[in-house]
């Protein structure tokens, strides 16, 4: 199951331990890449288009906690 990703108005918050600012997070994306190869052969991706993007698990960094991550308001988005 996805888990909900911050935005402009909310952050995540380690329940546990009342992390802010640190997660390590689980992420699955499927892209498609405009690949561009030169003549000896060298390959290099010149554009890259976000078609699927989920978050599947985020785990606090300080504690360790995985499902205390929570999204809170962000202090300026009274």
């Amino acid at each position: 199951m996805p888990v909900p990703q911050p935005s402009e108005t909310t952050r995540w918050r380690c329940a546990q331990c009342g992390n802010l600012t640190r997660f390590d997070v689980v992420r699955s994306s499927r892209v498609r890449e405009f690949v561009h190869v030169d003549l000896a052969g060298v390959a290099k991706v010149e554009q890259t288009d976000v078609l699927v993007d989920s978050v599947e698990r985020v785990v606090c960094r300080w504690c360790g906690g995985e499902g205390t991550v929570e999204l809170v308001a962000r202090p300026d988005s009274a």
